[in-house]
C-alpha cells in the first residue's frame, strides 16, 4: 500500500510539472506585457537647437531621432527620388542591376531628367523635373528646382595667389583661411571685417600667442535685377579688389537658396589654389569672430592630432565645428524664408551646424568637396553641409562659443560676456568696429 501511494506521488510530480511551467511562462509573458504597455519613453524633443555658451554647458545636444539616410524611395518628393537614383549609381553593388521593375524605370526616367539639364547649364536654362504643381511653388523655389543640376559657373574675379604670398617668410600654408559668404552691396560688411577679424596677415592667439597665418576671401555671386532693383556696382567692386585684391566672385545669380554653391565652388577653388590650408573658417558677412581666441583652440586641436598621429594610422583631422542642430525638421510654412515644401523634401534633417559660421579642417573640406558630387544639391547651404557630412558617415561637433542664434539680449553689451565667445551672429559693421575695439582691452575683473 505504501509503495502504491509513493508510486502515485511520483506520478503525480511528473504529471503536474508541465502545467506548472507552463503557469511560469504564462506569468511572466503577462508581467513582460503590462510593463512594456505601462512604460513611457523619454520624449526627444524635435527642432532641438544645440545650447550655446549662456547655458553654461559644453555638453553635446541630444542623439538624432533616427537615421538619416534612408534607403527607402519617398516616390512623392522631388529630392528624395533624384537622390535615390544617385544612390544606387554609386553603390557598386546594386549598379548591375537591370531588373526592369516599375521602380527602375522611375529611376531612369531621373538619370533622362538630369542628363538633359547638364547640357543647358551653362545656358542657364534647364528643362522643369516632375515635381506636381511645379508653377505653384514660390518662385525661389522654382528658380532653384530648374537649375539644381548646375554646378559649373565661370569665376569671374579670381585669387589664384592668395596662398603664395607669404612664401618668403616660409608660410605658404594658411593656418587659417577665412571664406565669407558676402554680396556685391555689402562693401561696408566686408570693409568691417578686414578692419577687424578678418584681417589677413600674421595674427597672434590671445593665450598663447602663438596665432598663425591668416587669409581672408569674400565669396559673391553676380547681382542682377532678377533678384530685386540694384544700382550697377561693377566698376566700385573692380576697385575695391584692386585695392585688397580678396574677392572671389562666379557667374550666377547670387539669392538665398544658392549659397550652397558658394560652398561647392569655394571648395573647388580651394583644392586648385589653397589646397594646404590647415583649417578654414566659413561664415557670413554679418558674424563677429573672435579670431585670437578661435587660433588659441585651433591649435590645441592640431596638436592634439599631431600627438595622436604618432599612434594611429589616421593622418588627417576630420574636424567640423560649430552650433549643432540636431532633429530639426523642414519649415512647411509657404510665407517662411526656410520654406521647404513636402513635394520637394521629405523626411527630417540630418545634424548640422548653424550656417552662421563654422570651422572645418582643410583636409575635411577636400573630402567634403568630393562627396558633395554625389548628394544632390539642397536650397539650404548648412543643411546641405550636414547631409555632405552625414554621407562621410561624420558628425559635426558642438561646441558652446560658437553663437550663431546670439547672445542673450541683456548680455550683448557687456563685453565681459564674450569672453568665451568664439563666434557671434548678426552684428553691423557698426557694431563689429565696435566691439572690436572693446574686446582689445577687456576690463581685468572680466
Amino acid at each position: 500500500m505504501g509503495r502504491f501511494c509513493k508510486c502515485n506521488g511520483r506520478l503525480l510530480c511528473m504529471c503536474l510539472l508541465p502545467c506548472m511551467m507552463t503557469g511560469h511562462l504564462l506569468v511572466y509573458v503577462l508581467v513582460s506585457i503590462f510593463v512594456t504597455i505601462s512604460y513611457t519613453p523619454q520624449k526627444i524633443t524635435v527642432h532641438y537647437i544645440a545650447s550655446g555658451v549662456s547655458a553654461h554647458s559644453s555638453a553635446l545636444a541630444s542623439h538624432p531621432v533616427g537615421p538619416f539616410w534612408n534607403l527607402r524611395l519617398e516616390d512623392s518628393a522631388m529630392w528624395n527620388q533624384l537622390q535615390h537614383a544617385w544612390d544606387r549609381q554609386h553603390n557598386p553593388i546594386l549598379r548591375g542591376n537591370t531588373t526592369g521593375i516599375t521602380r527602375e524605370t522611375k529611376l531612369k526616367l531621373l538619370s533622362e531628367i538630369e542628363d538633359e539639364c547638364s547640357s543647358v547649364c551653362m545656358s542657364r536654362e534647364c528643362s522643369v523635373p516632375r515635381v506636381q504643381d511645379f508653377n505653384s511653388l514660390p518662385e525661389q523655389m522654382r528658380a532653384f528646382i530648374l537649375a539644381m543640376h548646375c554646378r559649373e559657373y565661370p569665376l569671374l574675379i579670381n585669387q589664384p595667389g592668395m596662398c603664395r604670398r607669404n612664401s618668403s617668410l616660409g608660410l605658404d600654408s594658411p593656418m587659417l583661411l577665412m571664406a565669407i559668404k558676402s554680396q556685391v552691396g555689402n562693401f561696408e560688411n566686408r570693409q568691417a571685417i578686414r578692419e577687424t577679424w578678418g584681417r589677413s596677415g600674421l595674427v597672434k592667439g590671445e593665450s598663447n600667442k602663438k596665432g598663425g597665418l591668416v587669409r581672408t576671401v569674400f565669396l559673391l555671386g553676380r547681382q542682377d535685377s532678377s533678384t530685386g532693383p540694384h544700382p550697377d556696382l561693377k566698376n566700385l567692386l573692380e576697385l575695391e579688389n584692386q585695392k585688397y585684391g580678396d574677392i572671389l566672385q562666379w557667374d550666377f545669380r547670387d539669392t538665398f537658396f544658392n549659397l550652397t554653391l558658394k560652398d561647392l565652388l569655394f571648395w573647388h577653388w580651394l583644392q586648385q589654389h589653397c589646397p594646404t590650408a590647415i583649417f578654414v573658417f566659413k561664415g557670413d558677412d554679418d558674424v563677429f569672430v573672435r579670431t585670437g581666441a578661435l587660433l588659441d583652440y585651433l591649435h590645441k586641436q592640431w596638436d592634439e592630432h599631431n600627438l595622436w598621429k604618432a599612434y594611429t594610422n589616421k593622418t588627417n583631422l576630420d574636424l567640423f565645428v560649430g552650433e549643432v542642430i540636431y532633429n530639426a525638421m523642414p519649415n512647411r510654412e509657404p510665407s517662411a524664408k526656410y520654406y521647404i515644401p513636402e513635394r520637394f523634401y521629405k523626411g527630417g534633417y540630418p545634424p548640422y551646424a548653424g550656417g552662421g559660421g563654422v570651422v572645418y579642417s582643410g583636409s575635411l573640406a577636400l573630402r567634403l568637396k568630393d562627396v558633395s558630387e554625389r548628394v544632390r544639391l539642397f536650397p539650404i547651404d548648412d543643411v546641405y553641409l550636414g547631409m555632405c557630412m552625414y554621407r562621410l558617415g561624420l558628425s559635426p561637433s558642438h561646441h558652446p562659443g560658437f553663437l550663431t542664434f546670439d547672445l542673450p539680449e541683456t548680455d550683448r553689451g557687456n563685453p565681459c560676456a564674450y569672453r568665451s565667445v568664439l563666434l557671434v551672429h548678426r552684428r553691423s559693421p557698426n557694431e563689429m568696429l565696435t566691439l572690436w575695439k572693446q574686446l582689445q582691452s577687456l576690463p581685468a575683473h572680466c
